[in-house]
């Protein structure tokens, strides 16, 4: 079980910036290599995602539901699961995430994961933190998007909401990449002291 934090602000009110991220459909696409392929109902959805861990490609087709949702609190929690396409095992995620204002026009996005790997994905990049590593990079990439979409709405004038993303999604090769070095980077510190 491999569980991190990762955090990011928006430039919205929290009110605001709730009713975007609860719009499933407007959001997925800024997730780097994240493609919704059915909305089931309001709480459950269908998709996959494809990302790198060092030399592996995975592409993780699977389902998602709201298991908790208070409007009041600006807080959730989701269950996601997916098998890999070639048959190499699969990822089980309990994610929680909680929105708190920061000022008049900022929010403040903390999420919590918990994910389970099974199967030989299991062993890709877990000993040396390649796959926290990756998540905070797709995060990372996620909120530049929304910030981007944010930005733009303000300039047209559209202050309610972010229009959907017209863009296919990042190919996240890069990510694996950033993620690998930042693993050997790690390791070198272990080998020979955190002065390197």
């Amino acid at each position: 079980m491999l569980e991190f934090n990762n955090s990011f602000e928006v430039p919205l009110p929290v009110a605001v910036a709730w009713v975007v991220l609860m719009d499933i459909e407007r959001i997925v696409p800024c997730v780097p290599g994240a493609e919704l392929t059915e909305v089931v109902d309001k709480d459950n959805f269908k998709g996959k995602i494809s990302v790198r861990l060092g030399p592996v490609a995975l592409t993780f087709a699977g389902r998602a539901e709201f298991e908790e949702r208070d409007d009041q609190t600006f807080s959730a929690r989701v269950k996601a699961q997916g098998s890999d396409s070639k048959g190499r095992g699969g990822a089980n995620a309990d994610v929680t995430f909680r929105l708190v204002s920061t000022g008049a026009a900022t929010t403040l996005v903390e999420i919590h994961t918990n994910l389970q790997l099974s199967g030989s994905v299991a062993q890709y990049g877990r000993g040396v933190g390649m796959i926290t590593d990756v998540a905070s990079q797709i995060i990372g990439k996620f909120a530049d998007c929304l910030r981007d979409q944010v930005t733009d709405a303000e300039v047209s004038g559209e202050t309610e909401a972010v229009p959907p993303p017209q863009a296919a999604p990042v190919s996240v090769a890069s990510i694996g990449l950033r993620a690998l070095w930042n693993s050997f980077v790690k390791s070198i510190k272990r080998m020979f002291g955190a002065s390197v």
